[in-house]
């Protein structure tokens, strides 16, 4: 017991008179010494090859292997192309390219050169393979390149420069100030939500300075555990980090204000009105936090490395927002005061709200026909569902971007007037001690090791893999070997005869890999087709492995914190109907209203990890909140009760989440644009439809049986549970006091609220001072207009009569 004590102290002390202020200075000095720490998380980011492959992938190997073939740097080809449309090429364009050649040659890496131009087969294109070396400065080589290709063309001579090199820099480009862009139009946009809702000068600038607070902790912590701990963090893993650090933090913001604001109506002391939200309303905030990271963290079973970043990186980002919410926010709130809410400023022993509002009316009408809105709601989501069973996964590297770079267009110009996969070839890596020792075919000792191993039974040559490779149907070529600086690998560029990111040269890779496994030597392909292939294998094996542990971890929190069996099964079954119709509504939006090829491969997991994960955050507010209103007021009344109380508070926090991930649509790479409208388009439906129709109503369908096998399942529909002294008129926490209301009022406990135990640093807190109560008794005056079965705050009565039904 004094241990439960000393810890609802250090839970409660943002709410003392005194410990305030420690609180905040606490975090000042915490942002101060973390500031230059925060300001390092680019520093660690992964930007190599292997950032968004599989671990343990074929290609992610072979890209490591490479790293022997010239140290510490990697050759990554840039190709410049020439085109003429309508005629072939002419003296003056070859020219062109020559002079080009012998500009190029300055950002050669060092023992490399550039080939012979090449010449298309019909006549009307150039083109330039130019080996560059991944340094610093390769982003200003790769620009220069373009600018000297792009000066001085003939009239009529198209140039365009691309391959894998210019690929990387163009999706290195997206990510260009992508944090400091995020967090200021997340930034917008919370602040005006959040003015919207509040209608206050003042207080919206509270949940803005917490987040500020939070996203220095999570900027801090990612660095020191990247740095220290081997974190993965991916340039877009870090982006992503400060848009959910703004959602789940404004999130748990709005929950906490509305139950200071309910209790300002109970207490004079600001101070015990605080203690009390946080004690009331941190099991919820904690639960929802704890599902949240939990379900991230599950992405670390991901084998894609961009995986498993996003789910570290933003369970650190949900817990550090959890931290500055239940501490520096409320802190805040206390030190300004009432007078924070200026000019709606809630008063003690005034009502909490009006007593018809639209929570009310909707609650009022799901306790008529619960089972019919229900199914509705179950029948309108399915609709949508239905259209994520024709989704089409898999974009291209043209799709992958909602305006064309220079790269991609070089590659449609290569496709062209070239092997789709000329420009881009599979790489082939083999140990050198059973490939020929010198491998070099112009010379007598090459000849006779390539007739001494012959003769071997077993032994694959560099000609046999070339032999072997070349002979593989949709391979166009094999080029020249190189091996690597300390002579113990051979790499063989492998042209394929189709673009290196369709599906016809992602078969190509599986034939190449079926046909060189059985040979000796070890070879290994790798490539950007390589790279694909991996991938999309990958993501059907994360979506088999992950799926489950995250709908089993988000049980466990549910039942732990609803004491119940049947309500977590039923909330994770809304949660995932809700998932796959929101997946069925952005496929409408992806394919009809923004024109997308497809949906990115990692999609389907991203976003039914932070679906379920996110949208079980408002079950939680919900039915912690009609839990706690059953133990008083019976099952019927504590879920109409939880609806109105939750109601509001609830719709913001999801139109804010939704906002804030919606910033990801005018992201320039369309797999990030897509996340950000399926959260958003996810989250505005488990707000709207879901926690407001289809929850509610399951649990006025199935009664008291929803809180099995706790005692709350046996109690009557509608009358308090008598089990919980801690939740009964008769505790002390509900004793009336003279001259005080204890009816109940939807969203109140029956009763006034008296502070818990005073802390050594102030005195208790007086009761509200008595005041018109809603749920008082009806007299004449309460009757008017009421409906005949409806209490005077419009709710079913609480004593088992059925509503009457009456027209309009």
């Amino acid at each position: 017991m004094p241990a439960r004590s000393a810890l609802r102290r250090l839970a409660t002390a943002p709410g003392g008179s005194r410990t305030k202020w420690l609180v905040l200075a606490g975090w000042l000095l915490l942002a101060l010494a973390l500031g230059p720490l925060a300001g390092k998380l680019g520093e660690v980011e992964d930007t190599g090859p292997n950032a968004f492959l599989p671990r343990g992938a074929e290609s992610a190997e072979v890209n490591t292997l490479l790293e022997r073939f010239r140290g510490k740097d990697e050759i990554i080809p840039a190709v410049a192309v020439y085109t003429r449309d309508g005629s072939g090429t002419t003296r003056r364009d070859a020219a062109k390219v020559r002079a080009d050649r012998r500009a190029f040659a300055d950002h050669v890496a060092p023992g490399e050169r550039i080939g012979a131009p090449a010449t298309a087969g019909d006549g009307r294109a150039l083109m330039l393979v130019v080996p560059l070396a991944s340094a610093d400065g390769f982003g200003d080589a790769v620009e220069e390149l373009r600018t000297v290709a792009a000066a001085n063309a003939p009239p009529g001579l198209e140039t365009a420069v691309g391959g894998p090199a210019d690929s990387l820099i163009d999706s290195i480009e997206v990510f260009d100030d992508l944090d400091s862009t995020l967090m200021l139009a997340t930034g917008a946009v919370v602040a005006l939500l959040l003015l919207l809702t509040y209608r206050s000068p003042l207080l919206w600038l509270l949940p803005l300075l917490s987040v500020g607070f939070a996203a220095v902790l999570t900027q801090a912590a990612t660095y020191a555990l990247a740095t220290w701990a081997g974190l993965p963090v991916d340039p877009q893993s870090a982006g992503i980090l400060m848009v959910l650090v703004f959602g789940v933090g404004t999130d748990y913001a709005l929950l906490l204000i509305a139950r200071y604001r309910e209790e300002l109506h109970r207490h004079t002391d600001r101070h015990a009105a605080m203690r009390l939200a946080l004690c009331r309303s941190g099991p919820a905030i904690l639960a929802s936090a704890g599902t949240v990271a939990a379900g991230l963290a599950c992405l670390a079973l991901a084998d894609i490395n961009s995986s498993r970043s996003l789910g570290l990186v933003g369970a650190v980002g949900v817990v550090c927002a959890l931290l500055a919410m239940v501490t520096v926010l409320p802190a805040l709130l206390v030190v300004c005061g009432r007078r924070v809410f200026w000019p709606f400023v809630p008063r003690a022993g005034t009502p909490v709200g009006g007593q018809r509002t639209v929570w009310n009316r909707i609650g009022v009408r799901l306790a008529r026909r619960p089972r019919w809105s229900w199914l509705m709601s179950v029948g309108a989501t399915a609709v949508l569902a239905l259209s994520a069973t024709g989704i089409t996964t898999g974009l291209t590297q043209e799709e992958m971007y909602r305006d064309k770079p220079e790269s991609v267009v070089a590659q449609e110009r290569i496709s062209e007037h070239f092997p789709s996969g000329a420009s881009d070839p599979a790489t082939v890596v083999i140990e050198a001690d059973t490939a020929d020792a010198a491998d070099a075919a112009d010379t007598a000792e090459a000849a006779e090791a390539a007739e001494a191993g012959a003769a071997r039974a077993a032994g694959a040559t560099v000609e046999t893999v070339r032999r072997v490779a070349a002979d593989v149907p949709g391979v166009e070529s094999v080029g020249p070997a190189a091996r690597s600086t300390d002579g113990s690998l051979v790499s063989l560029p492998v042209v394929l005869a189709d673009a290196p990111d369709s599906p016809a040269a992602a078969h190509t890779v599986e034939k190449l890999r079926t046909a060189l496994d059985p040979l000796d030597g070890d070879p290994l392909v790798g490539g950007t087709t390589a790279e694909t292939l991996d991938s999309a294998q990958a993501a059907d094996r994360d979506l088999r492995t992950v799926i489950p542990v995250v709908l089993a971890v988000v049980l466990l929190v549910l039942i732990g914190l609803l004491r119940s069996l049947i309500a977590p099964l039923m909330l994770l079954a809304t949660v995932v109907l809700s998932y796959f119709g929101a997946l069925g509504a952005a496929d409408l939006v992806f394919e009809h209203l923004l024109g997308y090829a497809g949906v990115d491969r990692a999609l389907p997991l991203m976003g039914f990890v932070f679906l379920v994960a996110l949208g079980i955050d408002y079950n939680i507010f919900l039915m912690t909140r009609v839990r706690e209103e059953t133990l008083t007021g019976g099952h019927t009344r504590g879920v109409l009760t939880g609806l109105a109380s939750t109601g509001g508070v609830i719709t913001s926090a999801g139109i804010v989440l939704a906002a804030t991930f919606a910033v990801f649509a005018s992201m320039p790479l369309v797999t990030m644009a897509q996340l950000g409208v399926l959260v958003g388009i996810g989250v505005l439906l488990d707000t709207f439809l879901v926690r407001t129709v289809l929850v509610p109503a399951l649990a006025l369908d199935l009664g008291a049986r929803v809180w099995w096998p706790s005692r709350l399942a046996r109690t009557p529909r509608n009358t308090p549970h008598p089990a919980d002294p801690a939740h009964t008129p008769t505790a002390p926490e509900h004793a009336a006091q003279p001259g005080q209301q204890t009816a109940q009022q939807p969203g109140q406990h029956p009763g006034p609220r008296s502070a818990p135990d005073p802390g050594p640093d102030e005195a208790a807190a007086p009761g509200p001072e008595p005041g018109p109560a809603r749920g008082t008794a009806p007299g004449p005056a309460h009757d008017t207009g009421r409906r005949p079965g409806h209490d005077a705050d419009g709710f079913p009565r609480p004593d088992g009569t059925p509503p009457a039904r009456t027209r309009g």
